[in-house]
C-alpha cells in the first residue's frame, strides 16, 4: 500500500465514524483548520496530510495506524479513563454516558447488545428508589466516598440533578433497538447487594429497604410488559407508544460478563466493564467483528422472551419475582 492509498484508506475509516447526517468534509476541514476545498482535496489523496495533521485525525478518531497499515502486532487498541475515587463525581460519570448515548443515537442505523451479567445500568433509573440506592452503593461502598463513610442509606437524601441525569440516560437508551440477553443469575447482584446493607444495618430502617425492593418489583414488572411488547416504552407513559425494539433472551448455559455491543451503520463499538465502575470500549474492526459473531451465537442459542415464547417468558419473570418475594418477606419490619 503507497502513501496515497494509505491516506484514503484512513479517510475511510474516519467517514466511517462519522453520521450521516454530519458533512466528513466540513468536520476535517474544521479540525484541521482548513477550508472545506482542501478538506475535500486530502480526502481524494490529492494533497498529503501532515504528520502533525495525521496525529490529530488519528487521536480524534481513535484510529490505529498499525491496525490501518495491517501491521500485525497481535495486539488491540482501547480507551477508556481509570476513575479516581478522590476526584470521582457522579454527575460526571452519567454526564459522560450521555454523551456516549447520543452519539450512538446520532446514527440513521443502531442496533445495541448487552451481555447482562447484571441489570443494565439504564434500568435503575426506572425509580427513584432503585436509582438512589444504587447511587449509594456505587458512593459508600465501591468508590468510599468519604462524606458517606458514617452514613446511612436514607433514600431521601438522593440529589435530584443525578436522578434527572439519569433519565435522560434511560430515554437515551429506550430509543435504541436492543438485543438484552438475560440469564437467571442477572438479578442476583442487585438482591445481593440490598441484602449486605440489610445485613450490615447500614439502611436508615428496614422501611427504606423495603421501599428498594418494591421499586425493583416495579422495574421487573415494567420490564416484563416491555418483553410480552417486544419494543420499549416509557414506564410513566400509560398510552405505551413504542420506542426502541426490545428483544429480551434468556441464557442458560454461560455466566455473562456486561460487556455491550454498538452496531452503528457501517462501523461497531465494543465496551467492556471492568472493577466494577470502569470501562474501556474499541472500535478496532477485527475485535468487533469477532465479539459480533460471538454475540450473536449467544442469540441463537438462548430462548427469545420478547413477544413469543409466553410460558417461557411467563416462567422467568416468576423465578425472578420469587428471588424478590423471599429477601422481602425477609425483613424484619
Amino acid at each position: 500500500m503507497n502513501a496515497t492509498e494509505l491516506q484514503q484508506q484512513l479517510f475511510s475509516s474516519i467517514k466511517r465514524k462519522i453520521p450521516d447526517h454530519i458533512s466528513a468534509p466540513e468536520e476535517i476541514a474544521t479540525m484541521l483548520d482548513v477550508s472545506v476545498d482542501s478538506a475535500y482535496r486530502r480526502i481524494r489523496g490529492e494533497k498529503a496530510i501532515t504528520l502533525d495533521e495525521l496525529h490529530k485525525l488519528c487521536t480524534h478518531y481513535k484510529i490505529s495506524l498499525d491496525r490501518l497499515m495491517d501491521i500485525q502486532t497481535g495486539g488491540f487498541m482501547f480507551q477508556g479513563n481509570l476513575i479516581n475515587s478522590e476526584t470521582f463525581r457522579f454527575d460526571a460519570y452519567l454526564t459522560n454516558i450521555m454523551h456516549t448515548m447520543a452519539y450512538f443515537n446520532s446514527f440513521r442505523q443502531k442496533e445495541f447488545f448487552y451481555l447482562c451479567k447484571d441489570v443494565p445500568i439504564f434500568h435503575q433509573f426506572h425509580s427513584r428508589e432503585y436509582a438512589a440506592f444504587k447511587y449509594f452503593f456505587w458512593m459508600k461502598t465501591l468508590m468510599s466516598f468519604p462524606d458517606l463513610k458514617n452514613k446511612k442509606v436514607n433514600l431521601d437524601e438522593y440529589p435530584d440533578e443525578i436522578f434527572e441525569l439519569g433519565k435522560k440516560n434511560l430515554n437515551f437508551y429506550y430509543q435504541l433497538d436492543t438485543n438484552e440477553i438475560w440469564n437467571l443469575e442477572t438479578l442476583n447482584g442487585t438482591l445481593r447487594q440490598i441484602e449486605y446493607y440489610v445485613d450490615g444495618k447500614m439502611f436508615a430502617s428496614n422501611q427504606d429497604a423495603l421501599k428498594v425492593y418494591e421499586a425493583l418489583e416495579s422495574y421487573i414488572d415494567h420490564f416484563e410488559k416491555q418483553a410480552e411488547l417486544g419494543y420499549k416504552f416509557r414506564a410513566d407513559d400509560p398510552e405505551r407508544k413504542p420506542m426502541g425494539k426490545l428483544n429480551v433472551y434468556l441464557n442458560e448455559f454461560i455466566l455473562l460478563d456486561n460487556n455491550m455491543l454498538m452496531v452503528m451503520d457501517n462501523s461497531k463499538m465494543v465496551l467492556i466493564p471492568h472493577t466494577a465502575i470502569n470501562y474501556v470500549s474499541t472500535s478496532d474492526v477485527s475485535f468487533c467483528d469477532y465479539f459480533y459473531n460471538y454475540a450473536k451465537n449467544l442469540v441463537r442459542r438462548s430462548t427469545l422472551l420478547s413477544e413469543v415464547g409466553e410460558k417461557e417468558r411467563s416462567r422467568f419473570f416468576r423465578m425472578l419475582r420469587e428471588k424478590l418475594n423471599n429477601r422481602k418477606h425477609a425483613l424484619k419490619l
